[in-house]
């Protein structure tokens, strides 16, 4: 067997935008080599990776489009293999803070240095073979570190300490002199509410630059006064107006915001500017991280530092890493401060967040990113994200900086409002059609389980509907693929028919089996294609979501006539995949 010699790799991308699939099969397996070794490809492993549709919840991707979670300039030097300098140096740094963190730990001799030769090799073939992202590298060192140490948090008292340090300064008189101090200027406001948003935006401003300043929590740092932070507002980079008209309640009232901290100790101040966002009138989530990563908060800080506790007293803490739509919407909806993790022990890496933090993500209408790492992630990245970013940081020369990336004109956002008011709709024909004595039958179907099937599926359906609307004419038939619009995905259609669903109108609810099926090709003159013999609702894992949906309605209401293949032979699937409208596995467990 003769192998044909793999054409060596050119960088061929003008931008990060260029990197798609379906160009060139030897392209297509060095991207496939490049996001497997840094371990982010779904499709080699979907147990940890975020499918192409949960990352278009957070990320404006076209078809084919790949997204990898580093800057412009590292992702360049990484395509081509190249050690330059700048990716020399992001490897070097996170060496350094490794063989510290080794060093530091208080396990035996003999396990450190097991520890650092085995991290070392790891290392040492990143140099060999430049493609592994700097922060996927931190990861798979601090991995090495944790397992074999057998701790959990190194930085556990190191992050009280800082907790402890800002807590203090955020109590003391001279904090709430910077803080409450009059502005000496004249506010222009008309009326008593412009003026307690005018004040409430200034105690923003002053908050946002003292959740940047290090030195408050950091040791034998000198706390600020009066003329420092007089200093640091004229050395800004930053136009707040922007910010201020986004959080203006007069324009948008009630907006929900996720929140991306930084470090302990900032994070102190980072709650300040939560509990400002929700006197103003907005709900907030705020993201921590799931584990060990350094300073960053975790989500189970809490539990373990009483400072930490108390500043979040009131919070919710939602636990659930794969919490559903209605679950997460509800969750804000009682509480207007969420805490939730975003499933990661690294930088933000939107293919390993949970469920959880991307369904925040896409219900949210602002996110706030702070810090360096949170802005190169976010911000030094040619892609665009489904939702308008703020990034506010510190830099190293002490120069505050504020910018803003707009989501990708045309993103369409379905607030709860809209789908609830599509839902409400639909309730209303159903009750016109039962004042009119009409039955109403709910009809569910395969229309997105059979990969690149969807329009034959939706074909189909109708074929079928139209065929049972000629011969049921005393009943109202519910088709769900009439009633898709653009832009919604799977997250959204459910949440909308599940409150049709459990209106309490439903007479007859039909699972499609295969006769259906069959038939509705009969209808269409054409023969049973391969891949639909024998499908049946149960190959769809939203149709098995809606079988449990009716065995509960019925439940309550045992006059609800249920049609179609067994109810068990459903519940082989696992819940609909997120944000998909095909199949997820059997599960083999």
């Amino acid at each position: 067997m003769t192998i044909t010699p793999v054409p060596p790799h050119e960088s061929r991308f003008s931008s990060p935008l260029d990197i798609r699939y379906g160009q060139d099969p030897y392209l297509d397996a060095w991207i496939l080599h490049f996001m497997t070794e840094n371990n982010i490809e779904y499709t080699i492993d979907p147990a940890k990776n975020a499918s192409p549709e949960q990352l278009r919840f957070m990320v404006s991707l076209d078809q084919d489009q790949i997204y990898v979670p580093c800057t412009d300039e590292m992702l360049t030097s990484l395509l081509d293999k190249r050690l330059e300098p700048p990716l020399l140096r992001q490897y070097n740094e996170r060496w350094e803070r490794i063989v510290r963190l080794i060093e530091e730990c208080r396990a035996d001799d003999y396990t450190k240095k097991r520890v650092l030769a085995l991290c070392e090799h790891k290392y040492r073939q990143a140099l060999t073979h430049p493609t592994l992202i700097p922060s996927r590298l931190m990861k798979r060192l601090n991995t090495i570190f944790l397992t074999q140490s057998g701790q959990d948090d190194p930085s556990r008292e190191r992050k009280r300490l800082l907790n402890r340090r800002a807590f203090a300064f955020a109590q003391s008189l001279e904090f709430k002199n910077l803080l409450y101090a009059c502005p000496k200027e004249i506010m222009a406001c008309s009326t008593i509410p412009d003026m307690r948003f005018e004040l409430d935006s200034l105690e923003l401003k002053r908050l946002f630059f003292l959740s940047c300043w290090a030195e408050i929590w950091e040791e034998n740092g000198a706390l600020p006064g009066q003329a420092d932070l007089d200093r640091v507002i004229l050395r800004q980079n930053a136009d707040f107006e922007p910010l201020r008209r986004m959080l203006d309640p007069h324009r948008q009232a009630g907006m929900k915001i996720l929140y991306l901290p930084d470090v302990s100790g900032g994070f102190l101040f980072d709650l300040l500017i939560v509990r400002t966002l929700m006197r103003i009138g907005h709900r907030v989530i705020v993201a921590l991280k799931e584990g060990f990563y350094f300073d960053s908060p975790t989500f189970w800080d809490a539990e373990e530092d009483p400072i930490l506790g108390s500043v979040l007293a009131g919070a919710f803490f939602l636990e659930d890493n794969r919490a559903g739509k209605n679950e997460l919407l509800r969750v804000i909806r009682e509480n207007p401060l969420v805490v939730v993790s975003d499933g990661t022990r690294e930088r933000l890496n939107l293919h390993r967040v949970s469920v959880t933090f991307s369904r925040a993500w896409k219900e949210a209408d602002l996110i706030i990113a702070k810090g360096e790492l949170n802005h190169r992630r976010l911000l030094l990245t040619s892609h665009q994200f489904t939702r308008d970013i703020l990034s506010f940081r510190r830099d190293r020369e002490g120069v505050f900086h504020l910018e803003i990336k707009r989501k990708t004109p045309g993103i369409r956002k379905f607030a709860e409002a809209d789908i609830k008011a599509k839902a409400e709709e639909i309730i209303q024909s159903l009750r016109a059609a039962k004042l009119s004595g009409k039955n109403v039958m709910f009809y569910s179907a395969i229309i997105g389980s059979i990969p690149g099937q969807t329009q034959k599926a939706i074909s189909i359906v109708n074929a079928f509907i139209a065929f049972l609307r000629t011969r049921l004419t005393g009943t109202l038939i519910i088709n769900p693929a009439e009633h898709f619009e653009q832009g919604m995905d799977a997250d959204d259609l459910m949440f909308m028919w599940e409150r049709v669903q459990r209106s309490g109108l439903i007479d007859v609810w039909r699972f499609q089996s295969h006769s259906d099926i069959e038939k509705s090709f009969e209808l269409m003159g054409q023969p049973v294609p391969p891949a639909w013999a024998g499908k049946d609702a149960t190959f769809s894992t939203g149709c098995t979501k809606e079988m449990h949906i009716a065995l509960s309605i019925q439940a309550k209401q045992p006059e609800l006539q249920i049609i179609g293949p067994e109810p068990e032979k459903f519940f082989r699937r696992r819940e609909y995949g997120v944000g998909k409208f095909c199949d997820a596995a059997i599960s083999c467990e």
